[in-house]
């Protein structure tokens, strides 16, 4: 008996790891990061039926110790716990699902690994199961790679087919100045744009905490009773890249989610450029409705100017930035980082950018300071830690004050929010949060919203902080994104040329029965509000584009679905068959707080549209399909399809060939 225990004695001496100071401190610090982080994270992952890599192994691990005799299965059992330590303790080796990678993959020096084991059965296991199974940390794809605060929980319980954080959202993995996008569970694009998907292709939304703004589509409206339309513009692009990061996931956005104007919005289009001394200038176009041969669409697309880069004003920027527990995934605070840091580069030395936080409480991390010291900028961006509760009203206060300290004559003073949307100390009702914001609207500082990641995405209060802080809202879920934000688009999204601009259309009812405003749910204004220069409405930046489309319904047209008053009142100018409709455009000067008018008729003349026109009505009907509109018929993914291809063009940026690839994926993910 002697002997054995001193086999006993010598085999745990073996196998037992030698202690790690160095080791222990790390993984101690990690554990209480993964904690920290945890506070404020959604739901814990859901167990599933599938049965992992682990599961498996525990259960091979089993039985064969069961088949062995008492004495052997002692020493094999403290061996293999003794082991463990090999396996659990290094973050190195902590092993998540499996994810593919749409984009292009930067290669980066891989993370090394102290300990030697074979991972060879392991990595063709993970071939054969999916998201459940377990993938070398050192080895995986960038976009493989484990987050910490996830690691704790995979080896701790089977995988589930979506974890409630994850909501089917394309993560974006940051590394060595490098990104790529993944969905978390989801097949490979190609995969998906089969018909027949496998049944765990679609993740589940459970103990999401996501708000979107929107309201009901816009109903049709008879031209007798309500011959006027009046809406604010909107630049926003963010509910596109919302569906995107949805589809690509392997998961339909939420209906709510889908803002027909923002997805048109999103592409740039050749308009013509505006002559003389005017902001911008508007574009109309009427041709046959793609789904519906009986009605037209009227589309509006207004071009504004782009001054010489030599000619823009002065720039202050107050980055303010969510450090709160929720942002520690990698597709938000470090994603952030990495955004503005490219946005940098663009600057000129002379602008000023100061930073604030907020998580449990707000303070200021960078002084106003030269843009051109980018190595102090880029310092204070790299100290940036998530954790805390989120209290976003303190780090607006502090931001706007920072802005107007920042702000002198003749310059443009922005401040850059940068969050997933979720304050939840201080202000957190929206309509709270909109008086908060239009009580600083007037000192003349602008306010735009950048929202990182999903899962408790609050769109809905970006939504009402862009719209009230005269500035706009995108949604950042790739470096790409961040690059066509933050870097092509630099100068529209940071340099505005016009404020409150509205538009207002009023149809002829002797040539118009009915019409619909598709999109801008959102963005509806009264009537009266159109010359009340106290309204507020949206802001055009350098070189934005705005598009809007009408469905309407020429009179005597098969579509017309209102009767014919029999007390309806005819007017003057509805004996006027030359004319469709009369479009107004009022605006405002930066910082000027009265408006001036733009006023020129619709005639009735259908025009063949071009591939621009053509491509954004294949996207409004799009959104449309998304949302379920009662009003395609038997139009669908398969129509939009053929119409965007169509309409590609050029295409310098691949948007929309990007695009066409989201409805075929649409299309099958709705089947």
């Amino acid at each position: 008996m002697s002997d054995e225990l001193e086999k006993l004695r010598a085999e745990m001496a073996r196998t037992t790891p030698a202690p790690d100071r160095d080791r222990r401190a790390a993984t101690l610090r990690r554990a209480q990061e993964s904690f920290d982080a945890l506070q404020e994270s959604a739901a814990p992952a859901r167990p599933t039926e599938r049965r992992t890599i682990w599961l498996r192994l525990s259960d091979g691990v089993t039985t064969m110790i069961d088949r062995i005799s008492p004495r052997g299965a002692m020493v094999a059992t403290t061996a293999l716990v003794a082991a463990g330590a090999f396996i659990v303790l290094p973050q190195d080796l902590f092993l998540l699902p499996g994810a593919y990678v749409e984009e292009e993959v930067v290669p980066v020096a891989p993370i090394p690994v102290d300990q030697e084991m074979d991972l060879a059965d392991l990595s063709r296991e993970n071939g054969r199961a999916g998201a459940g199974a377990v993938t070398s940390e050192a080895t995986a794809p960038l976009g493989q790679r484990a987050r910490p605060a996830e690691a704790a929980q995979s080896l701790a319980q089977p995988a589930p087919v979506a974890t409630a954080r994850d909501e089917s959202v394309v993560d974006a993995t940051v590394s060595e100045g490098f990104t790529t996008t993944a969905p978390s569970v989801a097949p490979p694009l190609a995969q998906r744009h089969a018909l027949a998907l496998p049944d765990d292709a679609v993740a589940p939304i459970e103990g999401s905490t996501e708000a979107f703004a929107n309201a009901e589509p816009n109903p049709l409206k008879s031209v007798q009773t309500d011959p006027v339309s009046t809406f604010s513009i909107d630049v926003d692009t963010a509910s596109y890249s919302v569906l995107r990061s949805s589809l690509t996931g392997g998961q339909m956005p939420p209906e709510a989610a889908v803002r027909i104007e923002e997805m048109v919005n999103y592409f740039p289009y050749a308009y013509p450029a505006p002559e003389g001394d005017l902001p911008f200038e508007a574009t109309v176009s009427v041709f046959e409705t793609p789904w519906n041969a009986d009605t037209q669409l009227m589309h509006i697309g207004i071009q504004g100017a782009r001054p010489a880069l030599e000619d823009r004003p002065p720039l202050n920027l107050v980055f303010l930035i969510d450090t709160s527990g929720s942002m520690q995934d990698s597709n938000k605070l470090p994603l952030l980082k990495q955004s503005f840091r490219m946005m940098l580069a663009e600057l000129r030395p002379e602008d000023q950018v100061a930073i604030v936080t907020y998580a449990g409480s707000a303070g200021q991390v960078l002084a106003p300071t030269a843009a051109g010291d980018r190595t102090a900028i880029e310092a204070a961006l790299g100290q940036l830690e998530a954790g805390g509760s989120t209290a976003g009203q303190s780090g607006l206060e502090q931001a706007y004050e920072t802005a107007a300290g920042m702000a002198e004559e003749g310059e443009v003073t922005r401040v850059i929010l940068a969050t997933d949307g979720d304050f939840n100390v201080g202000l957190a009702d929206p309509a709270a949060l909109e008086d908060f914001i239009a009580e600083r609207r007037d000192t003349g500082v602008y306010l735009s919203v950048l929202g990182f990641g999903r899962g408790n995405l609050d769109d809905a209060t970006m939504q009402a902080l862009a719209q009230n802080g005269n500035g706009q809202a995108a949604y950042i879920d790739t470096l790409s994104e961040a690059r066509k934000v933050l870097v092509d688009q630099l100068t529209g999204t940071l340099f505005p040329i016009a404020d409150d601009v509205k538009i207002q259309v009023e149809f002829n009812p002797a040539t118009i029965a009915e019409y619909r405003l598709i999109g801008y749910e959102t963005r509806a204004l009264r009537r009266e509000d159109f010359n009340n220069d106290a309204v507020d409405a949206g802001e055009i930046g350098a070189g934005h584009q705005v598009t809007a489309i009408y469905e309407i319904t020429p009179v005597g047209s098969p579509a017309v679905m209102n009767d014919d008053l029999r007390y309806g009142q005819a007017t003057a100018a509805a004996a006027n068959t030359d004319e469709l409709a009369f479009l107004r455009l009022r605006y405002k000067a930066p910082g000027a707080t009265e408006s001036w008018l733009i006023e020129t008729p619709v005639p009735t003349e259908l025009g063949a549209p071009g591939d621009d026109v053509r491509f954004s009505a294949a996207i409004a009907g799009f959104g449309q399909l998304l949302r379920g509109s009662e009003f395609l018929g038997g139009w669908g993914y398969g129509d939009a399809i053929a119409l965007a291809t169509g309409a590609r063009g050029e295409d310098r940026f691949g948007y929309r060939a990007e695009a066409i690839s989201l409805m075929r994926l649409a299309e099958a993910l709705d089947r």
